[in-house]
């Protein structure tokens, strides 16, 4: 990592990034967020669309939040890039230096959650391919893979984020990928074509779910990424590349996992996604590949919540930060039903779509980011209360209506605030 070998005490979280580590470039985003778009959960997601909706609309619906989530997470990588900051820089730009410890806090506790929760779905992905394969019948073998996988994210996190962007994804993890992602493709295609094609893509959906409640739940997971956006694309070399590579890859990811979870949910319904991925010919291969990918997912939620914590407490290294929360997953993963605390961890990043919409809208149009971080107070109460009020709205938005949705509203009006009440 770059701020490995930093001097003890310097806050790497709320200093720029030196221009000569500034070596990401298009390609490096792109690669990094496609491979971080990539994910049993959002397939998952994608499987939950099917029946409640047709097909036609759910497609729609996949595409539209795609390229609008991944516009969204592109451009705070575009703000990360121009002013060198991290999330947690451009948080104490906005809110204040004192204010601003709250939903760092906030984003620690949540990147925990869902680091822990990665580990779970990695492990229980592990178990079902052992038993598949007839390696794993019981016992310890979920304790097992456990240790092994947080194993992997812990000497992940020990080296650095930059190489590992660089080489190990780029060129290693991205490839393999997407020759998973294109043989499961063929396969549940080839099953949809003997099925018939034509008529499973003018099925009709059974109701429950409207389009724009679909749009809600697709634009979900690039919307889960703005906290940590910034804390990669601070290293690229250019705002340009860091928008458009951000935005493509992801993009592309997003749209492509969904759609598989939906052609999955169409030609082989289960009550399990990674049954019905076995189940494909060849799936054990192509599984075990997106399993491996699903490694970078839970060292990005690690990474971050190392720069979040060592912007608070700057004595110890991001790497330090980064092998203790690697260790304190792990632990987590053995001792906690994950599954039934997957609404809490909802609930609290629903705390972060408002929470970006005001930072988006106070650094929009070309502000310095690392000059509002300058001068910052201890708090900006205004920033804070279009936050607050955010929050509110998002939540109370469902009891007025079940069909708008609560994430894209909600950033709409925080942003649009935010723009129209700040003082250039």
């Amino acid at each position: 990592m770059s701020s490995s070998s930093s001097h003890q005490g310097e806050n790497q979280a709320l200093l720029p990034v030196a221009e000569q580590q500034r070596v990401f470039q298009w390609h490096d985003h792109a690669s990094l967020w496609f491979s971080l778009g990539v994910g049993l959960l959002v397939m998952q997601v994608g499987a939950y669309l099917i029946p409640a909706m047709g097909t036609r609309e759910a497609m729609m619906a996949i595409v539209g939040g795609s390229l609008l989530g991944a516009g969204l997470l592109a451009w705070m990588a575009k703000l990360g890039c121009d002013s060198g900051l991290s999330s947690a820089g451009l948080m104490h730009g906005v809110y204040g230096r004192h204010f601003a410890r709250l939903p760092i806090l906030l984003n620690i506790v949540q990147l925990l959650g869902w680091g822990t929760f990665e580990l779970v779905v990695m492990r229980d992905a592990t178990v079902a391919i052992g038993r598949q394969a007839g390696q794993m019948a019981a016992g310890h073998w979920p304790l097992m893979a456990t240790l092994l996988w947080g194993g992997v994210v812990l000497a992940l996190i020990s080296g650095s984020m930059v190489k590992l962007v660089r080489r190990l994804i780029s060129r290693v993890a991205l490839p393999l990928v997407v020759l998973s992602l294109l043989w499961l493709s063929w396969q549940f295609l080839s099953l949809a074509q003997e099925q018939g094609l034509a008529e499973l893509w003018q099925r009709r959906g059974e109701g429950g779910m409207s389009v724009l409640s679909a749009l809600d739940l697709v634009i979900a997971m690039p919307i889960s990424w703005l906290p940590l956006v910034a804390d990669y694309a601070r290293h690229g070399n250019s705002g340009r590349s860091a928008l458009s590579g951000t935005w493509t890859g992801f993009a592309l990811a997003n749209i492509w996992c969904y759609a598989l979870g939906v052609l999955v949910a169409l030609t082989l319904p289960s009550a399990d996604l990674v049954t019905a991925l076995l189940l494909a010919q060849g799936g054990l291969i192509a599984l075990s590949l997106v399993l491996i990918d699903e490694i970078d997912n839970a060292y990005g939620d690690t990474y971050s919540a190392a720069m979040s914590a060592h912007s608070l407490l700057p004595r110890w290294s991001i790497r330090a930060w980064g092998m203790l929360i690697a260790v304190a997953c792990t632990a987590l993963a053995l001792v906690l039903p994950m599954h039934s605390l997957e609404p809490f961890l909802l609930l609290l990043s629903s705390c972060f779509v408002p929470l970006f919409g005001v930072v988006l809208g106070r650094l929009c149009g070309g502000v310095d980011a690392a000059r509002q971080l300058a001068l910052a107070p201890a708090v900006r109460w205004d920033a804070v209360g279009l936050w607050l009020c955010g929050v509110a709205f998002y939540h109370l938005l469902p009891l007025l209506s079940q069909t708008l949705g609560s994430a894209i509203p909600t950033l709409l009006l925080c942003f649009v605030l935010a723009r129209i009440t700040r003082r250039d």
